[in-house]
């Protein structure tokens, strides 16, 4: 059983649930999106509230922190744009019908989902649309972005030279779509799921897509083919959260666990278990698995042996959003705090297993080179019952 653990700061200044919480590039800022309709912003340095940022007529969904500016999208329709540094409103993005529910930056475009079933793309400094994306049938859920050129052969962009950029979308029309930016065609209609799509996750390098639904799996996709790849069935809930560590996939269900998977033979390695409710979001750090839920905890978990380490609590409702930095916890809580937890003793016993893993690593490469010089040379070695080896003489 993890040791519980207590907030060095609470930050209480929302009236309303905070729904997102971004932290900047540079680390220097963390950006809270509450449903009292403001977002403040906040120093790592000191953890002190230094922007206030007024103006949205309802709630804010979801955030997002530049180094410079702050972007906001909300249940009035619209998006905005802030100044971190005067927090004055730069631009308002007017033209959704409905509740924008999430928000992406990515170069010089804005993305944007909402529940009137589109997704647009804005010009981040002309306060201008660029592009309407439609085709799906339901609300538009969640994003993300990639380049062709980083997925793409020659020949496979010939047909959309001048269009590097591609946006995809989760709906919960069960689809996924990816579309091109500059012209708003769909490329790809990605079929499979049965069920709402909630999180999407990207790994370009490797040319593949990830989507987790309310049917319970998580799909694998070839984002160039549009080929669906591996489907990961073991979850008895909604599948809210992923995350991608190293060819490792952990997903955050509503069946009160955290999975990790292989993701090159779809296995199912481990298992996090000790939630009361739905897991809602989760963060990987240093060989420490960090999970917030429905019960009000945040749990930091072993990632290898999903051993609990530490449960962290004193928030109220749901934990809907964490972030780390500098072996620092932040929390945000549909409760309208911010709680911040000092997580250095957890992450330096961690380092000291992993150093210790890596060195009982090189001691049996080592054991191996020398087995393979016996071999070669002067005899065979042979491993005793005790673990160790010792040499025996070829006849």
């Amino acid at each position: 059983m993890g040791n519980s653990g207590s907030a060095v700061k609470v930050c209480t200044e929302h009236q309303g649930g905070i729904n997102w919480l971004s932290l900047s590039p540079d680390g220097q800022r963390l950006l809270t999106g509450s449903e009292d309709g403001t977002a403040r912003l906040w120093s790592t340095a000191d953890s002190q509230c230094h922007g206030h940022f007024q103006g949205h007529e309802s709630y804010i969904t979801f955030c997002h922190l530049e180094n410079e500016a702050a972007f906001t999208c909300s249940a009035d329709h619209t998006i905005r744009k802030w100044d971190v540094l005067t927090g004055q409103c730069l631009a308002i993005y007017r033209g959704h019908t409905s509740i924008v529910n999430r928000i992406l930056v990515a170069k010089d475009y804005l993305f944007s989902g909402s529940y009137d079933r589109t997704a647009r793309c804005w010009s981040v400094d002309k306060e201008k649309q660029i592009q309407e994306f439609r085709g799906h049938r339901n609300c538009v859920l969640t994003l993300a972005h990639y380049s062709s050129k980083d997925v793409l052969d020659e020949s496979e962009e010939e047909e959309e030279k001048m269009s590097t950029d591609l946006l995809v979308t989760g709906s919960t029309d069960c689809t996924v779509k990816v579309w091109w930016v500059s012209s708003g065609r769909c490329y790809q209609t990605l079929l499979g799921h049965t069920g709402a799509v909630l999180c999407l996750i990207l790994d370009v390098p490797n040319r593949e897509l990830f989507s987790g639904s309310t049917d319970y799996t998580i799909r694998t996709w070839n984002i160039v083919t549009g080929e669906q790849l591996k489907v990961f069935k073991e979850h008895q809930g909604s599948v809210i959260c992923l995350e991608l560590v190293n060819r490792h996939l952990y997903s955050g269900s509503a069946d009160r666990t955290v999975k990790c998977w292989l993701v090159d033979t779809g296995e199912r390695i481990q298992t996090y278990k000790a939630h009361r409710h739905s897991i809602s979001t989760l963060k990987y750090h240093a060989g420490i698995l960090f999970t917030g839920s429905g019960d009000a905890c945040a749990r930091a978990f072993n990632s290898k042996t999903g051993v609990l380490q530490k449960i962290f609590r004193g928030h109220k409702f749901i934990i809907n959003c964490i972030q780390i930095h500098n072996e620092l916890l932040y929390t945000a809580s549909h409760d309208g705090t911010l709680r911040i937890w000092d997580i250095r003793g957890i992450c330096k016993r961690n380092k000291r297993r992993l150093k210790k893993e890596r060195s009982v690593q090189v001691r049996s490469s080592q054991k191996g080179s020398l087995s393979r010089l016996f071999n070669n040379k002067v005899g065979c070695m042979v491993q005793q019952e005790n673990g160790e080896c010792e040499a025996v003489e070829l006849v």
